[in-house]
């Protein structure tokens, strides 16, 4: 029985979706192929499995619809594991994995066969990643964090989120920094546009042309953006954007929140400073340029116009920003600032103590 057009754009996406059973997801991918003409003999060999199992999740699929693709409960009573096991598969979880498994992090089949040589717990890796799901567990993972040391961070909090939530009267905020090597990539053969129930594809390997710096200040209140491309990121460089920037804005009193790079703060710059008064910097915490809003803008663009872009040079890369930049500021919507310093200030000193508690867990 051959698909529908609706039948294959879902199999597709339960394909293509990360939080799908792999086992399921596995399912469906010999259903499509199925549906493509491949034999059952075929197909089996692809998912590496046997034919009678692709004609049985063919069959029940046809039968039942995506249910059919799911496991039927199974007869008879699960098995029983004592909660001193399942406390423990949790502790050791929560734990780096010992010095002697040489492991960085854990995966259900890693803890089974440590609990079974180690300490003679015998469960399979099927029940370990159940335990995993239930208690919202995913060692696989892993995340960044960053704790600001800034002496004067909580001053500097208070100054630039008050830019935000208050800005002073008739002056301009803006939020400026850098995005630098921004990489012309160029894939070896022509990218695959997106077509029916088909994602577009795109080489692994591509050829380098070339790198820029992108300067970009984003007009807190309005959402307008000022961007400009630069061989080279110096203090020369940001000196001359400023430049720039300052023109656009004649006569008002101007708030800059920069990060600490050192090309925001050499000689030239703070001569600059010291003959345009109007302008005034204000600068993040050390660590902390998640303060500053232009790189939402930089996690936009990348996202939208960058990664995902074929460049056969830095000229077509230059053109492409630009182009988004024009098109950003033709509907141009500010980002709301909601979080209050006091709010920042509360976290920042709960998340010093969770660190401070998993460190101390962690060694024991």
């Amino acid at each position: 029985m051959a698909l529908t057009q609706q039948q294959r754009v879902e199999l597709s996406s339960l394909v293509g979706d990360r939080r799908v059973d792999a086992v399921v997801a596995g399912r469906a991918r010999m259903v499509l192929w199925r549906d493509e003409g491949h034999s059952a003999e075929e197909v089996a060999a692809l998912a590496g499995v046997s034919r009678p199992t692709v004609n049985t999740w063919v069959r029940r699929y046809h039968a039942c619809g995506m249910a059919g693709l799911a496991d039927r409960p199974r007869p008879g009573k699960p098995a029983e594991v004592p909660g001193s096991v399942r406390a423990r598969i949790l502790a050791l979880t929560r734990m780096t994995p010992p010095a002697v498994t040489g492991l960085t992090h854990w995966s259900s089949r890693e803890l089974a066969n440590y609990l079974a040589r180690h300490e003679d717990i015998r469960v399979s890796h099927n029940f370990i990643a159940d335990l995993w799901r239930q208690h919202g567990l995913a060692p696989h993972r892993s995340g960044t964090f960053k704790l600001s040391r800034d002496p004067a961070f909580a001053d500097k909090v208070v100054d630039i989120v008050g830019l935000y939530l208050d800005p002073p009267d008739g002056a301009v905020v803006l939020c400026v920094d850098e995005k630098t090597q921004v990489q012309a990539l160029d894939r070896t053969q022509p990218l695959l546009p997106i077509d029916f129930d088909r994602s577009e594809k795109r080489t692994h390997d591509y050829v380098r042309h070339g790198t820029t710096n992108l300067f970009a200040a984003l007009d807190a209140a309005t959402g307008q953006v000022t961007a400009r491309c630069f061989p080279k990121r110096r203090g020369s460089e940001f000196l001359t954007f400023m430049k720039t920037v300052a023109a656009a804005y004649p006569d008002r009193e101007l708030h800059v929140i920069v990060d600490n790079l050192s090309t925001h703060a050499t000689d030239e710059v703070k001569a600059w400073l010291a003959a345009n008064p109007r302008i005034v910097f204000h600068f993040t915490p050390t660590g902390s340029s998640w303060l500053n809003m232009i790189e939402i803008w930089f996690g936009i663009i990348t996202r939208q116009a960058i990664r995902r872009g074929t460049f056969t040079s830095v000229t077509r890369l230059t053109r492409a920003i630009n182009d988004y930049v024009t098109a950003w500021n033709t509907n141009a919507k500010p980002f709301v600032w909601t979080a209050t310093p006091s709010e920042i200030l509360a976290k920042v000193r709960w998340v010093h103590t969770e660190v401070r508690k998993l460190l101390t867990n962690n060694e024991k």
